[in-house]
């Protein structure tokens, strides 16, 4: 089921750039109740540890009965990323399918890309 725990490998010596991407990410808004779409993007320069892609799906899935807008989502993953394996940076991109004829794309960072 859902789960908030990321796991981890260790980066194989020559990968400098990861892009993780899922478009079935929902969650809900925290406004209406109802649920939000989006598009995930999840870019890195691992340092010494890769994000494994079966614990993201199941962390991206503990969303789903969340409320939270679109800009915080993309805050929140890039902080989790951040916190889990630790790489040189993090962007991080939500791309909110359109409700009421209004699409939000938001992208949060940490550390500095180089």
């Amino acid at each position: 089921g859902p789960s908030r725990k990321l796991e981890l490998f260790p980066k194989p010596a020559g990968v400098e750039h990861v892009t993780l991407e899922s478009d079935e990410v929902t969650s809900l808004c925290p406004v209406t109740g109802q649920p939000d779409w989006s598009t995930v993007i999840i870019e890195y320069a691992p340092d010494e540890h890769c994000l494994e892609s079966k614990s993201l799906k199941l962390y991206l899935w503990s969303f789903r009965e969340e409320g939270i807008f679109c800009e915080a989502l993309a805050d929140r993953i890039a902080q989790d990323v951040q916190a889990a394996c630790k790489p040189h940076w993090c962007s991080v991109t939500v791309i909110q399918k359109p409700r009421g004829g209004i699409t939000i794309t938001a992208r949060a960072k940490t550390g500095k890309p180089a």
